[in-house]
């Protein structure tokens, strides 16, 4: 990068400044050295973007070409294998000595990369051997081509271009993406979510439980999980020598002036390695993170099916590295057509006996940049879900009376009558004791708030309290309801499996764009009064009527005595206003990769907002709405939904 910004500052420079060609600035924006050196680390370059010219083209060497843009282009697979396999062959051809140290799967896998930079066929430019086998099995999984169809397509290749080095067959194509860690092993389920059919129970024909057959027909067995090992995978990042320097990055490189950019500033973390110093000490053991959700995978609406992929993220990269889709590993990918809602515990149960191995006993990893073998270690630290998948991962439930997982027991919950729904009110208690609000009578509920915060359960009075809890799982019976099925808690999850995570204060994280999605929705929902949408009706007067709070939006009777009127709220909007409202969404442009199209969800004729995505709710709770409101709406409302958007953009 160094190379790159000094060439090209010393002939394009205008006044200490060049046009930045980054994702964001698109050679748009120009700014000074350290500004483009901080966008291009962050952003990366902009998709297509070419050398600056020819000459400095011929100038690079291979080294620095990778710093010039088009290799760095990492939606390009090609560019990706070209980066990672040629830092790992160099860092293996210019040490010989090393070698020596390599453990029995690093030096598969160097022997592969080392086959694998062969040409194609002589003069090819644009594939290596191993780059054109992994485009060739990407194409074939896509498509759906079936082993047979691999087998003649590869003969005809070979037909066509017999000086090329092809695969023999589709076997031989994939024992090379088994040696390069790209396999997975797929465990025969019960079909309720029993149990799996792995380990002493891998030959049953019959569920143990509910006594359903393992096949749904000759052969073909009736749910499938696919499991991705983790251990080859965290063994390939050390075998390159760039991304083996990235994984210390959190503990070598990290600015560490006291504000928080990456999970190792903050308190759980800390307080993680205080308990664990011999995990701390070596900087190369992996913390990870575990994320889940359901999707279709139909891609359409008209087909109810829910599968459940299991994401790792990588918190030893820098934030840059960690949350680009190229780092994030799959680990289990759990068959629908349903979701696995609590029995989740039983499909995740090989990757958390992948997660204990790897605490207690380690595993033999080459690192390429030290060139040295060492004991990696790994360390599960949190989850991160919606509210719905929440309840799934932790055992907790997240509805009734006790839905709130950090005031727990001290949930308070009201019932509302007319909307049929419980409600969460008491948020005053999270103020400091002497905030104004928490005596502000007439804004609130109509009393003072002199409660203090609620303290939370931590991992050992979970463990505790679930300490005779016995699960049950699998779909296969109805359960029993009584008294116990009443309380807060629906299992003891699995991570207690693992002997730390007990002891991680953050165990489980909401996913914040799932929130501002919701509250969009709620607030956008109800500005614009859409039907279904909108949180003020007949229903939720009236049980403002029963609170006996806010006395001037109470309904009452229409003069012919027969319906009830609801008076105006202060953020109530004529359509003149409602116009004005969505004329920002729908003028409004960003940059490419910003956002996508908003324009397209704004319905002119029905005056709604409909069809947004996560992201997109994401820009306009942070940019779009405080601009929308601010000559629609009374300047008290203004304020309000202003300081509620930059509440959540001071945390991004």
């Amino acid at each position: 990068m160094t190379t790159f910004l000094d060439d090209i500052f010393s002939t394009e420079a205008v006044g200490n400044q060049v046009c930045c060609p980054c994702k964001k600035c698109v050679r748009r924006f120009c700014h000074y050295r350290e500004d483009v050196y901080d966008h291009l680390i962050v952003n990366g370059f902009f998709k297509g973007f070419k050398q600056w010219n020819l000459q400095r083209d011929q100038a690079l060497s291979i080294g620095t070409t990778h710093e010039s843009g088009e290799q760095n282009d990492y939606d390009n697979i090609d560019g990706l294998l070209h980066d990672t396999f040629r830092d790992v062959a160099n860092g293996f051809n210019e040490n010989e000595g090393p070698t020596n140290e390599l453990n029995e799967e690093a030096r598969k896998f160097y022997k592969l990369i080392e086959d694998g930079q062969q040409e194609l066929y002589s003069g090819c430019a644009n594939f290596s051997k191993l780059s054109f086998i992994i485009r060739l099995y990407l194409f074939k999984c896509l498509n759906g081509l079936s082993n047979v169809a691999f087998n003649d397509l590869l003969d005809l290749l070979k037909e066509a271009f017999p000086f090329a080095k092809l695969p023999k067959n589709f076997q031989e194509a994939k024992n090379i993406i088994r040696v390069l860690g790209l396999d997975y092993k797929k465990i025969h389920a019960c079909p309720n979510d029993c149990m799996l059919y792995w380990k002493e129970h891998e030959k049953d024909n019959y569920c143990s439980k509910c006594k359903v057959s393992r096949w749904k027909s000759d052969n073909v067995p009736a749910k499938v999980l696919r499991h991705f090992p983790l251990k080859p995978r965290l063994q390939r990042l050390f075998m390159c020598a760039k991304t083996a320097d990235s994984m210390v990055w959190h503990d070598k490189e990290r600015p560490k002036d006291g504000n928080i950019r990456h999970p190792a500033d903050g308190e759980a973390w800390k307080y993680f390695d205080s308990l664990f110093p011999n995990f701390t000490n070596d900087a190369r053991n992996v913390r990870v993170g575990l994320a889940s959700d359901g999707f279709n995978p139909f891609r359409t609406m008209s087909v109810a099916h829910s599968t459940w992929p299991v994401i790792l993220i990588n918190y030893n990269l820098p934030p840059w590295m960690s949350m680009k889709p190229e780092y994030f590993m799959l680990s289990l990918l759990i068959p629908g057509p349903t979701s696995p809602g609590n029995d989740i515990d039983i499909y995740l149960q090989p990757l958390i006996d992948e997660l204990r191995d790897l605490w207690e006993f380690g595993l033999q990893t080459y690192d390429a940049f030290r060139q040295e073998s060492f004991n990696m270690r790994a360390a599960l630290i949190c989850t991160i879900s919606d509210f719905p998948a929440y309840s799934m991962l932790s055992g907790w439930k997240t509805k009734g009376r006790c839905a709130c997982p950090s005031c727990n027991y001290d949930t308070c919950s009201q019932y509302l009558k007319h909307s049929r729904k419980t409600c969460y009110m008491g948020h005053r208690r999270f103020l400091k004791m002497d905030h104004p609000w928490r005596f502000d009578e007439h804004s609130f509920n109509g009393g003072k708030e002199e409660r203090p915060t609620p303290s939370t359960l931590s991992g050992s009075d979970v463990l505790n309290l679930l300490s005779n809890v016995e699960n049950d799982f699998g779909k296969g019976k109805q359960k029993k309801k009584g008294k116990d099925s009443e309380g807060p808690w629906k299992k003891r999850s699995i991570f207690f499996e693992l002997p730390y995570w007990q002891h991680n204060k953050c165990r489980h994280n909401l996913d914040v764009m799932h929130i501002e999605k919701n509250i969009c929705d709620n607030v956008i929902g109800t500005l614009l009064d859409i039907p279904g949408k909108s949180k003020d009706h007949t229903k939720a007067r009236l049980d403002l009527v029963d609170l006996g709070i806010k006395e001037h939006l109470h309904p009452y009777i229409s003069d012919d005595g027969q319906h009830l009127k609801l008076p105006l709220a202060s953020f109530s909007m004529d359509d003149a206003q409602k116009d004005a409202f969505l004329k920002v969404f729908k003028e409004t442009k960003f940059p490419y990769g910003r956002a996508s199209n908003i324009g397209r969800c704004v319905q002119n004729r029905e005056r709604r907002l409909a069809g947004y995505k996560s992201h997109n709710a994401h820009i306009m709770l942070h940019y779009l709405l405080q601009v929308a409101v601010k000559n629609s709406l009374p300047k008290n409302v203004v304020i309000s939904l202003i300081r509620l958007g930059n509440f959540f953009l001071a945390f991004m």
